[in-house]
């Protein structure tokens, strides 16, 4: 740092030896503040920044050590270099300033070329310092931003194994709960409406639904176009899975009613169909670029299917999921439908809460 880039505070009870070292700082382009005392100089540092301190050890009230110590004991205040010049020029005094953090140590009376060369010295290494911790700070905001991205791709226990370097990221769960939303008559709605629309549309539907997955403590899998698909129960189990899943399909119907189509440039409400199923998956990271967190087996499948053979405006569930919720839903039975690779099924509709 030149010596043109810095402020200074000196801090000496005599008022002379505080007139000399101001008036040869600002020769050499410094900004100077001073402080009669040990107190008002730790005000000062508290109020405003510095780049290095001037520091008498023999005053009232607080000297020197004291300050010192003080002032290398606050976190916020630490990092400011000190310059101690004093009239002691016994070694402990300079052992004892070295000791409490200082930078360095000069005698009265100073000589001028030693005093500029020792600033300038420790303005260079706070400079650096500064730096530094400019470099840290945005290398953090940087692996913050990253960390931000990989959690809006993975569940958080699986981006932790993936920084841990694991090749194979995969396991089973006993059961989990698996829901699939699709927006009826999507394939008419996108021919009617501009790409920009058309997105601005699907963010607006699934923004609403991500809010619903956080607020529920589910994870969103994946969009695949106008479908929705979010599972209950993984990474980390959980014994309420099923209902935390009915709670969010029925969330989802209320945002879905609750949109304002004329401000979407839609010409009629929208109306989803979910499907839901209860079971066993299996569930890990896909590939090695634009990896993703996904599922498979049969129970995704299958609520695949209770989606896409589903009713309009309804959330239509499998036996197995049924049966786990009964007691506290309210359902209207659908019966038996066929469902491709499974035969038929025994389906309910999701109605509400009892």
């Amino acid at each position: 740092m030149k010596l043109d880039q810095g402020q200074v505070l000196v801090v000496d009870d005599n008022e002379m030896n505080r007139d000399l070292l101001s008036k040869r700082l600002r020769r050499q382009g410094l900004a100077v503040v001073v402080a009669e005392n040990g107190r008002q100089a730790l005000s000062e540092m508290q109020s405003q920044p510095f780049d290095l301190v001037l520091l008498d050890i023999m005053m009232p009230e607080l000297n020197g050590y004291e300050v010192l110590e003080q002032l290398k004991a606050d976190p916020l205040l630490r990092h400011i270099p000190v310059i101690m010049i004093s009239a002691l020029d016994d070694i402990d005094s300079v052992v004892r300033c070295i000791e409490l953090g200082a930078e360095d140590y000069l005698f009265k009376p100073f000589n001028p070329t030693l005093l500029k060369a020792r600033i300038g010295a420790c303005l260079e290494k706070k400079r650096l310092r500064d730096q530094e911790q400019a470099y840290l700070k945005q290398l953090q905001e940087e692996q913050e931003k990253s960390e931000r991205l990989l959690l809006n791709i993975l569940p958080k226990p699986i981006a932790d194994q993936l920084k841990q370097q694991q090749r194979t990221i995969a396991d089973n769960f006993a059961e989990v709960t698996v829901m699939f939303a699709d927006i009826v008559n999507f394939t008419e709605l996108s021919s009617r409406l501009s790409p920009t629309e058309l997105v601005s549309v699907l963010n607006t539907i699934f923004s609403a639904f991500d809010r619903l997955a956080e607020q529920h403590g589910l994870e969103k899998i994946k969009t695949i176009g106008d479908a929705y698909l979010v599972v209950g129960g993984l990474p980390i189990p959980r014994p309420d899975h099923v209902e935390a899943i009915a709670e969010m399909a029925l969330d989802m119907q209320a945002a879905i009613a609750a949109l304002d189509f004329a401000e979407l440039s839609l010409n009629k409400p929208l109306t989803m169909r979910i499907g839901i199923n209860t079971g066993p998956v299996g569930a890990g990271v896909i590939g090695t670029t634009k990896f993703t967190y996904d599922l498979w087996g049969d129970t995704v499948n299958t609520a695949s299917r209770m989606e896409s053979l589903g009713l309009p405006g309804q959330i239509q569930v499998t036996a197995e999921t049924y049966e786990r919720l009964k007691d506290r839903y309210q359902f209207q039975g659908r019966g038996a439908i066929d469902v491709k690779g499974k035969g038929e099924m025994v389906t309910y509709l999701l109605i509400g809460r009892k």
